[in-house]
């Protein structure tokens, strides 16, 4: 997978999200909306591996994660994430909500229709959702 492979899953996993979310799937939407933050995330670490060089070791390896704090920290946007966290209430509010997701939640059933509508609109606000967030540095 390159970056712009990686950008275009975000976009279709927030496609499918918002599918599940309106028809009720609020487990699906909920689980597909944290990969969707995920592949972002991955995207931005993607961005910074030069075409033709050698993949730097440590950096592939820790991109194999699902935890999106860890990605946080691969792509190199703890110092940004930090900075946007103490100057914005209302992000850091969605970050709360974003960083709670796990790949486990594949497994929950009884994720509800708040979890999922807040988990949406944290991930896509366009002001202070997280998406738009890491968007700004692919």
């Amino acid at each position: 997978m390159n970056k712009k492979d990686l950008e275009m899953l975000v976009e279709i996993r927030l496609r499918e999200a918002r599918v599940l979310l309106e028809r009720g799937c609020f487990q699906g939407s909920y689980y597909l909306l944290g990969y969707a933050v995920e592949a972002a995330l991955k995207a931005c670490i993607a961005g910074k591996v030069k075409e033709n060089d050698f993949p730097d070791r440590k950096l592939a390896m820790d991109s194999y994660t699902h935890d999106l704090g860890s990605l946080v920290k691969v792509a190199g946007l703890e110092v940004a994430l930090n900075g946007m966290l103490s100057e914005n209430p209302v992000f850091r509010h969605k970050w709360k909500i974003v960083i709670e997701w796990r790949v486990d939640s594949r497994y929950v059933c009884l994720t509800g229709k708040r979890a999922a509508h807040d988990l949406y609109e944290a991930v896509t606000d366009p002001v202070s959702g997280v998406l738009p967030w890491v968007k700004s540095f692919w």
